[in-house]
């Protein structure tokens, strides 16, 4: 039996976050407890309008069936989910939150780690990047410049964005790539590919609509950057037919609906072998403390959700030369949670 709290937030971005989109301040998000045999287990979603999700639709929700979700007896986090995913199914977002709970507390029940459970070694986790969003070119250098790393991923979709690319290279010797989030047009994008491979962008993400398949895949065959899916693949359904116009995939938590929905996807990926990323929608370092975990199973990992963040809601987890650490205690190891 669970006992079941929920808090909704709002965290303050040290800049403005925009991107093809749009800009925020704010990232709303939903936190949720979950207490089992005296051990509690905390999850995370954040809202993102795009995708139509308010933490307000996730508080209505949950509140609405929260005696169902009370009355659970956990035994195993891949059951829960599928519970928890016929019991909402219009609500990914809430039962990623609910489903990362899960897996923490089961994590506790075991006393290990869940890099430990499923056999990795997170040394062996690739280095996450930091977002410099949509900007003034100057505003933008001076964000790479306050804050020096190995990678960084660009959000492009203006008029100008060879004009910074170039520029930002000038500057930089890091790593570099850049999403679009479906900014751009096709003929955009094929005049932008001889410019960004002499600029030695590593990936693009998501550079058209996310229903241009055809697009996607004139851009794949054009170039030998990687063209990575964002939008375009949501969850384990999506993963198959976009091997065929993508050369790999970004897989989120929250879009997909939680830990256990990832692992298969990275399975799947693996065995059509795609690139797969691990990406974060700006969550505190709560809903990262899982990409720590998962990390290892992935090429790209962009988890810098509470690098971000003017604030946190618990302890900040470990960046060491921004490869993600985390902690070797029971569960997703996330400690001192600030929710009052």
């Amino acid at each position: 039996m669970f006992q079941v709290n929920f808090w909704q937030k709002a965290l303050a971005f040290e800049y403005p976050f925009t991107i093809s989109k749009g800009t925020k301040t704010h990232q709303p998000t939903f936190i949720v407890e979950l207490i089992f045999r005296g051990i509690k287990g905390y999850g995370e979603a954040p809202a993102i309008t795009y995708y139509n999700v308010s933490t307000e639709k996730m508080a209505d929700d949950l509140t609405a069936k929260i005696k169902f979700v009370e009355s659970y007896n956990l035994t195993d986090p891949k059951r829960f989910w599928h519970f928890l995913h016929h019991l909402f199914p219009d609500n990914p977002f809430l039962v990623c939150a609910l489903d990362m709970a899960g897996w923490d507390i089961f994590g506790k029940l075991n006393r290990k780690p869940l890099f430990a459970l499923w056999g990795l070694d997170p040394l062996k986790a690739p280095q996450t990047d930091y977002t410099i969003g949509i900007d003034e070119t100057h505003a933008m250098l001076k964000k790479i410049k306050e804050h020096p790393a190995p990678i960084y991923k660009i959000k492009v979709g203006s008029d100008s964005d060879l004009d910074k690319l170039k520029l930002i290279r000038e500057h930089s010797s890091s790593i570099i790539r850049i999403d679009a989030n479906a900014g751009w047009t096709l003929d955009q994008a094929l005049g932008y590919l001889p410019e960004l491979e002499k600029l030695k962008i590593e990936l693009i993400e998501q550079p058209l609509a996310k229903e241009d398949w055809d697009g996607h895949l004139a851009l794949k065959n054009a170039t030998a950057i990687p063209i990575i899916a964002d939008e375009s693949c949501i969850g384990e359904k999506d993963v198959e037919k976009c091997s065929e116009f993508f050369d790999g995939i970004n897989i989120k938590l929250t879009k997909c609906s939680g830990i256990t929905p990832a692992l298969e996807m990275i399975k799947k990926a693996r065995k059509l072998n795609m690139k797969i990323m691990l990406g974060c929608m700006n969550e505190t370092s709560i809903g990262t403390a899982a990409l720590a975990h998962m990390a290892p199973l992935v090429d790209y990992l962009d988890a810098d959700g509470p690098l971000l963040l003017k604030e946190d809601l618990a302890d900040r987890l470990h960046y060491p030369n921004f490869q993600l650490i985390p902690g070797s205690n029971p569960g997703l190891s996330i400690t001192n949670i600030s929710l009052g």
